[in-house]
């Protein structure tokens, strides 16, 4: 079989058809980019979420785990208020992702900032956990 009656005149036809049906499996359940950080006195966690903002994002602590979810749907309708869509790679995107948090995690002062895309979140540690100098007195 030829090539060109596969593809048709330019082998890009083909991918550019998958990426625009919107039914390629990892077009809405993508998951975020996260960076995990130990500082002296904290963790913090960094996850990358263009497009969300802080409505749309969901932590929820339990059982020594945090969970992050967000969700946003842009496919609001077939038409936009002044036109209608001559082409839709945006829609529905859901996530959630579950971190299992260390004994020494003061669960009480956990905060979490949104800025630009990014959601940082801080996880402080207990006082008692950073380790105690002993002297050692001479005799």
């Amino acid at each position: 079989m030829n090539n060109m009656t596969l593809y048709g005149a330019n082998p890009f036809d083909l991918i550019d058809q998958m990426l625009s049906s919107g039914d390629l499996p990892f077009s809405r359940n993508r998951t975020p980019v996260v960076d995990v950080l130990d500082e002296e006195k904290r963790y913090v966690i960094e996850a990358e979420l263009p497009g969300f903002s802080e409505k749309d994002v969901k932590l929820e602590l339990k059982d020594g785990s945090l969970s992050l979810s967000a969700s946003m749907d842009s496919a609001d309708d077939e038409k936009k208020a002044d036109g209608r869509w001559l082409r839709r790679e945006r829609g529905e995107f859901k996530f959630s992702r579950s971190f299992f948090l260390p004994e020494d995690v003061d669960l009480e002062k956990i905060e979490a900032r949104f800025r630009d895309g990014l959601l940082t979140i801080a996880l402080p540690k207990k006082a008692e956990s950073a380790p105690r100098i002993v002297p050692v007195l001479a005799a």
